[in-house]
C-alpha cells in the first residue's frame, strides 16, 4: 500500500512538473517548417514583404489616437513566427484606453514625442512612467496597462511582440460595449443603471 501511495505521489508530481514547464514556456507554438503558407497563395518575396506602413508617410498628423498593426491577422507571413509590431500614433491629449495582451508581453519604443505610460500589476499596484524621445518601456503580459499624450505635440511609438497575435481585450469596450446585465454592471461598480446606460451609449459603434 505504501509502495502504491509513493508511487501515486511521483506520477502526480511528475504531471505538475511537466504543466509547470509548459507554463514556463508558454507562447505561440513551435511549428516543424521555415514558415506556415496559406493554401492558395504564390510564396515569394512578396509574401514575407508588408507595405502596410506606407499609410505613414506623408500622412497628416493624427488628431487622435491612431494605431497599425502587423500582426498575424494583416501579415500571414508572421504565423508561427512569434512576432509582430504595430505603430501607434498619439495626437496631443489623446489615450490609449486601459487593455491587455493576453498572449505576450509588449515592448514600446517611443520614437518622438512624450508618453504617460502604466501597468497595474495582480496586487493592484500601479507603475507609471513619463517617457521621453528614446525611451522604452515593457508591458507585462497579460495585465492591465495605457499610454496616455498630455502634450498638444503628437507622439508615435512603435510596440513589439513575442506573438503574431498577442490578442486585445480593451476594457472599455469589454464592459461596456457587449451584453454584459446592467444591473451586473451597476452592481460591480457601485452606481446606477442610468450611469451605466450613459457609459454604453458613449462607446456605442457609430452608425
Amino acid at each position: 500500500m505504501a509502495s502504491k501511495t509513493f508511487s501515486m505521489k511521483f506520477f502526480s508530481l511528475l504531471i505538475l512538473s511537466f504543466v509547470i514547464m509548459k507554463m514556463a514556456i508558454a507562447g505561440d507554438p513551435d511549428i516543424l517548417f521555415d514558415f506556415i503558407a496559406p493554401p492558395n497563395v504564390t510564396i515569394d518575396g512578396n509574401f514575407f514583404t508588408f507595405t502596410g506602413m506606407s499609410a505613414l508617410v506623408g500622412a497628416d498628423p493624427p488628431t487622435g489616437f491612431e494605431v497599425l498593426k502587423a500582426s498575424l491577422a494583416e501579415f500571414p507571413a508572421l504565423n508561427g513566427q512569434s512576432v509582430s509590431i504595430a505603430v501607434l500614433e498619439f495626437g496631443g491629449g489623446s489615450t490609449n484606453p486601459p487593455h491587455t495582451h493576453p498572449r505576450s508581453a509588449e515592448l514600446l519604443f517611443l520614437i518622438d514625442g512624450t508618453l504617460q505610460v502604466g501597468f497595474v500589476d495582480t496586487t493592484n499596484k500601479l507603475f507609471t512612467q513619463t517617457l521621453q524621445t528614446s525611451d522604452i518601456f515593457v508591458f507585462l503580459k497579460g495585465l492591465v496597462h495605457f499610454q496616455y499624450n498630455s502634450a498638444n505635440a503628437t507622439a508615435l511609438a512603435v510596440s513589439a511582440f513575442g506573438s503574431a497575435n498577442a490578442g486585445l481585450v480593451s476594457l472599455p469596450n469589454t464592459l461596456f460595449n457587449t451584453s454584459i446585465a446592467d444591473n451586473v454592471l451597476a452592481l460591480s461598480f457601485k452606481t446606477d443603471f442610468a450611469t451605466i446606460q450613459h457609459l454604453k451609449a458613449g462607446l456605442a459603434p457609430k452608425p
